[in-house]
């Protein structure tokens, strides 16, 4: 016995209500809900249930046996590798280049393991064009072209593959539901029904995910709580550099990320991150600090312009740093540096527009933005690590151990950093000359003295 229920779910957040509103009292967007018709059936009242709860220490810890996706930043990101039956979901804007790490990614594994590719959005012959662009090998590598979640689940159940893909989760549609494929219904359901069928059967399932216009994940927030790893492929058009960076990993750091150039043959990981986003210039305006993205430590250029005002209010413009936190900046500097800024424009930029996050970059950010007032380069070869507070002083920043050694590693021959442990200390003192300062005046006063 069934019969069919109307119900209204808002596409942005999967919000459903018993009738039309032309606002999600959810998330405020506009014109977002919409009318979609589900099935209902009756529920089989005698279902059984096998299964019995266990002391919580006769589970036996095996350690997860991964294995690679190919690519050695891939793998980071994922935190060593791909676990068998877990559930990967990579999101990216349109044309960044998902579809071609992922069929990269398929050819490398499958000279190992079995693959299957399931592609919903093109045909086998165009998967087939991209294929013989990026000039791959494969030996255990299967192909499927279906949007219809039956036939993918009977094909993934037959092939039994270690790895499978599907392109793209938005363009598969359960025939169960009368809802259009894409919206929050046939995401949530289709989703769901994979993401069983991979624990079942102990299959690592690679999920991609078209974003919205705001660049988050399209799709209930759902499928994001439903799968075990949220990955984000980003980048832009003026840019050959790809950043992979995971949202959720359930086996390793969140916000680590992967680096690749986009060339005509392929993506190509990037073994030495630093090197793109540091020119080792002394030149003023211009400092490097180092940041700590997930566990690895980059070194990145920090770029500042100070110009005398045109204007009442002057500008503060940012790339890669956020705004609010160079305001709190520059209010550190006038009260504690005694330099008033409020006469000049200040622009700030990171080298290739890298995103930091980390608030030890606070004190790269003040040196260089009082280099580029006074034109004076700061101390050549050095980088500074700090957090300012509101009071001036510097505070310690984390994993200072391993910034330290990316500053060793990549030939700087001074670092500026707060207090350190003794430990620290003595263990860099024949490798590196480091500064150590408790407040922004020191630094200033190491860092811009001629």
């Amino acid at each position: 016995m069934s019969s069919k229920l109307s119900t209204f779910i808002c596409q942005n957040c999967g919000t459903e209500t018993s009738q039309y509103f032309g606002k999600c009292l959810n998330c405020n967007s506009w014109n977002s809900i919409v009318e979609e018709i589900k099935s209902k059936r009756s529920k089989n009242k005698d279902t059984k249930n096998n299964k019995k709860s266990i002391p919580f220490k006769e589970i036996s810890s095996k350690k997860i046996s991964r294995f690679t996706s190919g690519f050695r930043e891939f793998d980071r990101v994922l935190g060593g590798g791909i676990v068998p039956g877990s559930v990967v979901l990579l999101g990216g804007e349109p044309g960044i280049g998902k579809s071609t790490i992922i069929l990269q990614s398929a050819g490398k594994i499958s000279l190992n393991e079995k693959v299957l590719y399931i592609t919903a959005e093109e045909s086998l012959e165009q998967v087939k064009i991209r294929w013989e662009r990026l000039n791959q090998n494969s030996i255990d590598l299967k192909i499927f072209a279906e949007t219809n979640l039956s036939l993918i689940i009977e094909e993934i159940k037959s092939v039994n593959p270690s790895f499978a893909i599907i392109d793209s989760i938005q363009a598969i549609h359960n025939h169960e539901m009368e809802s259009s494929p894409g919206s929050v219904s046939q995401v949530r359901a289709c989703s769901s029904e994979l993401q069983n069928l991979a624990k079942d059967n102990n299959i690592a399932l690679l999920i991609i995910g078209h974003v919205t216009k705001d660049g988050a994940l399209a799709g209930p927030k759902t499928l994001e709580h439903l799968v075990d790893t949220v990955i984000n492929f980003e980048g832009d058009n003026l840019s050959s550099h790809r950043l992979l960076r995971s949202i959720k990993n359930r086996f390793g750091s969140t916000f680590e990320i992967g680096i690749f150039e986009m060339l005509e043959e392929g993506l190509r990981e990037i073994k030495n991150p630093s090197s793109i986003f540091t020119n080792k210039e002394n030149i003023a305006g211009v400092t490097t600090t180092i940041t700590n993205e997930g566990t690895r430590p980059l070194a990145v250029d920090i770029q500042a312009l100070v110009n005398k005002t045109f204007y009442s209010n002057p500008r503060r413009t940012t790339t890669g740093i956020n705004i609010n936190r160079l305001h709190q900046i520059l209010a550190v500097i006038e009260k504690h540096v005694g330099i008033k800024l409020s006469e000049f424009d200040c622009y700030i930029a990171t080298g290739g527009g890298f995103e930091i996050n980390d608030p030890s970059s606070d004190l790269g950010v003040a040196i260089s933005i009082l280099s580029s007032l006074k034109n004076i380069p700061p101390l050549a070869s050095t980088s500074f690590i700090g957090e300012l507070g509101l009071s001036g002083q510097v505070r310690k920043s984390n994993n200072l151990r391993t910034k330290i050694e990316e500053a060793v590693r990549l030939g700087i021959k001074n670092i500026v950093v707060p207090k350190l442990e003794e430990e620290i200390n003595n263990n860099f003192q024949n490798l590196i000359h480091i500064k150590e300062i408790s407040n922004i005046k020191e630094a200033v006063d190491y860092s811009l003295s001629k």
